[in-house]
């Protein structure tokens, strides 16, 4: 009988090889250096789902804080349930999916293109229809991915992105850094062990993160329902603060993402509220501020917030893993979830 979360495991260490391609390709990104320019982009919207949509997230700060352009987050109902006319000129669209399938981000990418946008895709298939569709495709280079919950793909989605980024502004990308960091935690067997042996699926779990970290927040909380079969927010840390702490309990175990050298002023007044009420918190990644019977899930050391958020994805990825697993659970392939989803 096959070890519980076999796949899913092999796949998330499977992270530093992934990243070591896409590196070594990064001269495929010099065909849309110009793009924005060239094609007079004064808007972008982002076209995914699940945890592609994460991944677009992350590209949506990428791109508001690197660049300064609007980014907004697609409907694709407005096309294959209301078959609205779009007005696209002047509009990236940036497709993001593991499958590149999914029948209602197709027929919008087909619109979208018959409306005079301009389409750049990430896929793990170069022949998938979005691939086809797009007038420039990056691929995730990141083999198969037989686990149903994404793992080494999302992982490739935000490398990607970011990359994608670095190519319009010109920045300069750590590679080796961001391959090293990754091997790191990859080869750390303990990494998250603490935090699975005292978190537990009968109380509330909270996950929260703000800036580059909330889009981990949001695949921290998918990974965990996806795997675990319990039910977990993820949200801004500015939102929790909106109306949902007002449900925090004593026993609600509220994670924090904290990747290095995120402003701990981001998160300063959501934490100091959530200490008078809750003293179950767990840390992930290496820029919180940890206090007392805190439990921190060590993170990556990279130069910036932003490449540190990339690598601390693979830390949510394990625990969720390891979670599952010890929970009873088979995390590479949970009842009532298929590896593509269909959508219409």
């Amino acid at each position: 009988m096959s070890k519980l979360g076999a796949i899913m495991a092999s796949e998330i260490a499977e992270t530093p090889k992934v990243f070591t391609a896409i590196l070594d390709n990064k001269q495929a990104f010099d065909s849309v250096k110009s793009v924005l320019l060239e094609e007079k982009i004064q808007s972008v919207l982002i076209l995914a789902r699940g945890t592609s949509d994460n991944a677009a997230h992350y590209l949506k700060y990428l791109i508001e804080t690197q660049i300064g352009l609007p980014v907004g987050l697609t409907s694709p109902s407005s096309v294959t349930v209301y078959n609205a006319e779009l007005k696209y000129a002047n509009t990236l669209i940036v497709a993001i999916s593991q499958s590149g399938q999914s029948p209602d981000l197709v027929k919008f990418a087909t619109a979208a293109r018959q409306a005079n946008a301009y389409i750049i895709a990430m896929t793990n298939d170069d022949k998938s229809p979005l691939a086809t569709i797009a007038h420039n495709h990056f691929s995730l280079l990141a083999g198969p991915e037989l686990a149903v919950a994404a793992t080494k793909s999302y992982n490739a989605q935000l490398l990607i992105s970011y990359l994608l980024v670095a190519s319009w502004t010109g920045k300069k990308v750590n590679g080796e850094q961001l391959i090293s960091e990754a091997t790191r935690i990859a080869a750390t067997t303990d990494l998250v062990a603490k935090a699975v042996a005292t978190a537990s699926r009968d109380k509330e779990v909270v996950i929260l993160g703000r800036g580059f970290a909330y889009p981990n927040a949001r695949e921290a909380a998918l990974k965990i329902q996806e795997t675990c079969k319990i039910s977990v927010q993820g949200l801004s840390t500015a939102d929790y603060l909106h109306g949902p702490i007002s449900a925090l309990t004593p026993d609600t175990q509220v994670f924090i993402l904290a990747p290095s050298h995120m402003p701990a002023s981001s998160i300063t007044e959501a934490t100091t509220k959530i200490r008078k009420i809750s003293s179950r918190i767990f840390w992930i990644g290496n820029g919180g501020t940890p206090q007392g019977d805190d439990i921190v899930l060590a993170g990556s050391n990279c130069d910036d917030e932003i490449t540190s958020t990339l690598v601390d994805a693979m830390v949510l990825q394990r625990f969720a893993l390891e979670f599952a697993v010890a929970s009873g659970y088979d995390p590479d392939a949970p009842e009532g979830l298929s590896k593509v989803t269909l959508t219409n």
